[in-house]
């Protein structure tokens, strides 16, 4: 984590392509992955997402903007949130949310 870093309230825990989950604690670590590892440069919503997690590093974005506009591009990118949390009696596996 960078130190002029800017954590999220909530962390955003994604499904990547591959089938691994990775946890996004801070909006430096969701540009780094918008940065490097991403795997569509283009679409509004990645643009979107670059431009908002710049803007919250430099204190001119909130940071719940940023977070929002990330987990948008990660859907449409098609990689699912997976929602930490209780999990029912039922499953023992997390659920992944994703947009139709």
């Amino acid at each position: 984590m960078n130190s002029q870093d800017v954590l999220f309230r909530v962390p955003v825990r994604v499904r990547l392509q591959c089938g691994l989950e990775r946890t996004f604690l801070s909006v430096y670590d969701a540009l780094d992955l918008l940065e490097h590892e991403w795997p569509l440069r283009h679409g509004g919503r990645y643009k979107r997402a670059v431009e908002t997690c710049r803007g919250a590093l430099s204190w001119l974005v909130p940071s719940e903007v940023a977070r929002e506009a990330f987990i948008a591009a990660c859907l449409e990118a098609g990689m699912p949130l997976v929602q930490v949390g209780p999990v029912s009696k039922h499953s023992t596996a997390p659920k992944l949310l994703q947009v139709s």
